[in-house]
């Protein structure tokens, strides 16, 4: 299999860039896609998923914008159906805690015949540094409907390592591994460990879903994304995902990264730059 590229949907996401540039460093050729590449993928046209598989030997699926969308469970049975034809040998999916349509396009490809992994995975870190999370940060305030919830975040590039070692690894095959990091936090112990590693305040604020929507509305976020975020908030982020699990110590042999390691990669990287820079202007 290390002679067939390994096909990796979603090149430019938080996973599937680490994936991708893990594997190439290892020696695998890989063929990561999306819109914008050639071969494309979209997982909003079909016609474009032969073209995307035709000689891969195994596949990372990432589905956009997340599985809990009321019409992934059927592109996955879709796509599942067109790898098998295809000959695909292996599919590792990135799935949602505590997302009721991510556990039924896990029971999809269960039922496929074909060898699998899943890789359930919590929050990432990344969301603090590499998605909607990063602006209110920039800005020194961080606006979300959450209040105290606490989840077991955890970082992305624990997530690739997980996933690389179910591309390459055979004693892996048809296992799902739950995936955290060591410690369950809210937003706001979050944020306050973020503020106290850059020396700079940097608070978070919690409000009413419907006002967060509303916002959301109001800037012209798209539908779709206002009804996700909708349902990651009161539905998926109600507590039923607080505890730890080990899917990391599992697949690697290694305890997951902690937060604090994290925030000091973030700030290693200049992402929040101007956050500190905003304390001497």
């Amino acid at each position: 299999m290390k002679q067939s590229p390994i096909l990796i949907i979603g090149k430019n996401g938080k996973t599937g860039a680490r994936v991708n540039e893990r594997l190439k460093a290892l020696g695998y050729a890989t063929r990561p896609v999306s819109r914008s590449t050639n071969p494309s993928f979209d997982w909003e046209n079909p016609a474009t998923w032969q073209s995307a598989l035709n000689g891969t030997g195994a596949a990372y699926v990432t589905y956009q914008p997340d599985l809990a969308v009321p019409n992934a469970e059927s592109a996955i049975k879709e796509f599942v159906r067109v790898a098998v034809d295809t000959g695909l040998q292996h599919i590792v999916l990135l799935s949602g805690r505590g997302e009721e349509g991510a556990q039924r396009a896990e029971e999809v490809l269960k039922a496929s015949g074909i060898s699998w992994n899943i890789v359930r995975a919590s929050w990432f870190y990344q969301n603090f540094s590499e998605s909607f999370m990063l602006e209110g940060i920039l800005a020194g305030e961080l606006v979300l409907p959450a209040g105290d919830t606490v989840e077991p975040f955890v970082d992305a590039d624990d997530i690739a390592d997980v996933v690389v070692a179910t591309l390459t690894e055979p004693g892996h095959r048809n296992r799902l591994y739950e995936v955290t990091g060591p410690r369950a936090l809210t937003f706001a112990q979050c944020i306050k460990e973020i503020s106290d590693a850059l020396g700079r305040p940097v608070t978070y604020t919690g409000i009413p879903v419907d006002a967060y929507i509303s916002a959301l509305r109001e800037e012209g976020a798209p539908e779709d994304l206002q009804w996700l975020l909708r349902e990651l908030f009161t539905v998926v982020f109600d507590g039923r995902n607080r505890n730890v699990m080990s899917g990391v110590k599992e697949a690697l042999g290694r305890p997951p990264t902690d937060f604090k390691t994290y925030v000091q990669k973030a700030i290693e990287s200049g992402v929040w730059a101007a956050v500190r820079q905003k304390e001497f202007a």
